[in-house]
């Protein structure tokens, strides 16, 4: 017998290896009748060429005759994929693109699978140096591919949705069914199917009016562009969002910690990552706290700074004609204005145009004493900070967040910030993403969670 197929009760096997995909949305059970032959097939039309299969198998057995044996013509194809011995590593091969065949008591496995790297780009908003470099497409069946390529598991589950709005624009939830806790996925189910809006556009919107609090802040869903994000979060029990028209899933629920994760990290040492981290997070203490505390320091104590610090400090405001917080709000928007200037200009000059205009207007700000030499220094050091962070979306919360404090540190002083800062932390400590905390620094997946309620 060829070591591609073996004898099998047909009936009993076919249907246990379709129950243990039954659960994902993008399943395809068919069965084949002509002339007395019965033939079973079992595939996942998300990796599958249909083409393929519509030419190599289902025409030629209706074409073929009562006397030409049709398992020979199977299993004489040079698609034909050497059959593995156990049940869980024939699903992992149909989960790969491979299309299970079984002709009586024989089974066979062809891959045709499809492959849409082509239809899809870059990354853009998150680029790597090392890793892949493929981000999402627009098309929600090329996502779903792309997810299935890198994602091998039987228990990976696509569940395709409607939104009841005027695109009626198909979504999917896509997770692991033996990771996801049930309880978050029942809630995130109800949130989208409880959705009363006119329209969503893309997956930004979608997260939008997912997020319960109107007025929140921080973000408590992660919007990524990177098949390898997603994968990364799926294995740990999360649950993705996909919507058609979209380059960009929806990862649910997120802490405040993941926005502080870069998908390079995994291709360095722990030493190496370690510093990294730790420059991210010290990065992020200095562009929320640094304008705060040159105001607080230079307007309300300047006695904390030594002697000679303090001396050029002050001799580098002669001649600026306001108070220090007048100084650094007019810096910081500044700052902003390049910051969006660089972001809607075209790629070709964006560069060239944000550089030159920050060193010429930084510059004539100096020597027209609308500003101190420090004060460039202080807010060049927050604006390199802020790109530090890895994710948009938490880079656009500390920037509020930074001119809060600020304001909280000119009407009270150095006082206020701290106040202002305990503030912060006490929102934070309170939010919840979907259920979860959000300063949650680990997160277990449902078997991680049973393995500790069992022990």
């Amino acid at each position: 017998m060829d070591e591609a197929t073996r004898h099998i009760e047909p009936p009993a096997y076919y249907t246990r290896l379709a129950t243990r995909l039954e659960p994902t949305a993008d399943i395809v059970k068919k069965t084949l009748k002509s002339r007395g032959r019965v033939v079973h097939l079992l595939y996942l039309k998300s990796v599958v060429d249909m083409m393929q299969l519509q030419e190599i198998v289902v025409k030629p057995f209706y074409e073929m005759s009562a006397e030409q044996n049709f398992s020979e013509y199977i299993q004489s194809l040079p698609y034909e994929t050497k059959m593995p011995t156990g049940d869980e590593e024939i699903l992992i091969e149909i989960t790969k693109g491979n299309v299970f065949v079984m002709i009586d008591k024989q089974i066979t496995l062809l891959e045709l699978k499809i492959v849409a790297a082509n239809a899809v780009q870059e990354a853009i908003m998150e680029p790597t140096i090392h890793g892949p470099q493929l981000g999402l497409s627009e098309s929600i069946e090329t996502n779903i591919n792309l997810m299935r390529q890198r994602y091998h598991k039987p228990s990976l589950v696509i569940e395709p949705m409607q939104l009841e709005d005027a695109s009626n624009r198909n979504i999917a939830l896509i997770y692991d069914g033996e990771r996801v806790n049930l309880q978050l996925l029942k809630k995130i189910r109800k949130r989208i199917l409880t959705l009363d809006v006119e329209l969503v556009q893309a997956s930004g919107d979608l997260q939008y009016y997912l997020n319960n609090k109107k007025y929140s802040l921080f973000p408590t869903s992660l919007l990524t562009e990177r098949p390898d994000r997603i994968l990364h979060n799926m294995a740990v029990g999360k649950v993705i969002i996909l919507v058609d028209g979209s380059p960009h899933a929806i990862i649910a629920p997120t802490t405040f910690f993941d926005f502080m994760l870069s998908m390079e990290d995994a291709y360095y040492s722990f030493w190496v990552v370690s510093l990294i981290r730790f420059l991210r997070y010290a990065g992020l203490f200095t562009c929320i706290m640094l304008p705060s505390i040159y105001v607080g320091v230079t307007s309300y104590t300047p006695e904390v700074l030594r002697t000679e610090l303090a001396m050029t400090v002050a001799a580098s405001r002669i001649g600026v004609p306001y108070p220090s917080f007048i100084e650094v709000f007019f810096m910081l928007i500044f700052i902003e204005l390049l910051t969006e200037a660089s972001m809607r200009l075209p790629n070709s000059i964006s560069a060239t145009a944000t550089t030159v205009g920050g060193l010429i207007l930084g510059t004539a700000a100096v020597e027209a004493a609308l500003t101190s030499n420090i004060m460039v220094i202080v807010v060049s050091l927050v604006a390199i900070s802020t790109f530090v962070i890895p994710i948009s979306e938490m880079n656009y919360a500390v920037r509020v967040c930074r001119f809060l404090l600020l304001l909280y540190t000119t009407v009270f002083g150095l006082a206020g910030m701290i106040l202002g800062m305990l503030g912060l932390l006490l929102y934070l400590v309170n939010k919840d993403s979907f259920g979860e905390p959000y300063l949650r620094m680990f997160w277990k997946n449902r078997q991680e969670e049973l393995k500790v309620d069992d022990s």
